[in-house]
């Protein structure tokens, strides 16, 4: 079967990468990619509510190689590592992951990875869409910490859905059953070298697994397509609608380095009170003192059902020293939830305007919409779904 996407639409030349598993995608029928990382991202192969279904009943394959790695190893890489982020990394044990953020010196932020303790003095921070080993370095340039700071060859996979914990049970046995959330095991499936972590963009029950030789990446593919071809298994791209009912935040959008924890929620990352410094510690001690001028606050947004929004649209408002109908702030991420049937999203507005029952109105490509603050995550705020 031929490929269903034509590369050349997206692609001059060799400077944009292709994942370990780019090939096995083409062949599976991806119909969209986008760059993130300066790599391909397969984004979607069937209708993208359908592949929302797939996700909540069934079990699903994501090539998400662009979560590329940062390694940071030596005598130093504990202190150097917990400097990047405000996070306690004293409490993240060898075998043990973490949601963290990557600090700038005014409290911005510069990415959200996953991190993984894999020693003492052993780190890998899985990123989202920024040049972090770029920054790392410059941070290592003069600390006078002795760090080796890369980008090894390591690929992950996720394995998304309630079915999930059935297709890496057979590929890698039931001890991989008894992983916590967001712990991982180092392995390998028949001698491909593999790192299995308890975690997922997904919301849901879900796995990743970070290939650590990128030459095996369709033969890993093809293992774990055949591990759940009869439970369903489907490669889909990840699914905003998911992701945005869960709470999740994409990075370059919903948070950038010009917000700070305290405006998108993410106060509970900041460690004031830990033995090791880190950047951005004083302005983000004034931030917490001030509290933050503006907040993303989850909205639902009435109407005929929304598409994802593809540019940042306009929220109006009243609140103190404005008229109604000014614009105070914009949505940054939007979509019809089809279990809610509601459209639901986040939108940065001033602090006074993220209060609970708040009215605003949104500018989308339908016209003016009315809109109301409601809380997030919109769906299981407790996580038990994907600590289940």
């Amino acid at each position: 079967m031929p490929p269903t996407f034509d590369m050349s639409l997206i692609q001059r030349g060799a400077r944009l990468r292709r994942s370990p598993y780019f090939e096995a995608t083409l062949a599976a029928g991806c119909q969209s990619y986008t760059v993130y990382n300066h790599m391909f991202l397969p984004t979607r192969y069937d209708d993208l509510h359908a592949e929302y279904e797939k996700l909540l009943n069934g079990v699903t394959v994501w090539d998400v190689s662009v979560e590329r790695q940062v390694e940071i190893t030596g005598p130093d890489a504990f202190e150097f590592t917990n400097l990047l982020t405000p996070r306690d990394l004293s409490k993240c044990a060898v075998g043990q992951g973490k949601y963290v953020l990557i600090g700038a010196a005014d409290g911005g932020i510069v990415n959200d990875p996953v991190l993984l303790r894999l020693g003492e003095n052993h780190f890998w921070l899985a990123l989202a869409d920024s040049d972090v080993l770029l920054y790392a370095k410059g941070v290592a340039l003069n600390s006078g910490l002795d760090v080796e700071i890369r980008e090894p060859d390591v690929s992950p996979m996720q394995v998304q859905g309630p079915k999930s914990k059935e297709v890496v049970r057979r590929l890698f046995g039931n001890d991989v059953l008894k992983l916590r959330y967001y712990w991982f095991l180092e392995t390998d499936l028949d001698g491909i070298p593999v790192v299995v972590t308890r975690t997922g963009w997904s919301g849901e029950v879900g796995y990743e697994i970070y290939l650590r030789d990128g030459s095996r990446g369709v033969e890993l593919w093809d293992r774990v397509m055949e591990a759940g071809r009869d439970l369903g298994i489907s490669p889909t791209g990840p699914s905003d609608i998911r992701r945005i009912e869960a709470g999740i935040l994409n990075y370059g959008i919903d948070m950038t380095l010009e917000n700070n924890p305290y405006e998108v929620g993410l106060g509970w990352q900041v460690d004031h009170d830990q033995e090791g410094d880190f950047i951005g510690r004083a302005a983000l001690a004034r931030i917490a003192a001030e509290g933050p001028k503006r907040k993303l606050a989850g909205v639902e947004i009435a109407g005929d059902a929304l598409d994802l929004n593809m540019t940042r649209w306009p929220v109006r408002g009243t609140g103190p020293g404005r008229a109604d109908g000014d614009v105070i702030g914009f949505v940054t991420s939007a979509v019809h939830s089809p279990r809610l049937g509601r459209n639901i999203g986040y939108a940065m507005v001033p602090a006074a305007s993220a209060v609970l029952g708040t009215r605003l109105s949104v500018t989308t490509p339908d016209g003016e919409r009315d809109a109301t603050v409601v809380p997030r995550p919109f769906v299981d705020p407790d996580k038990e779904i994907p600590k289940s």
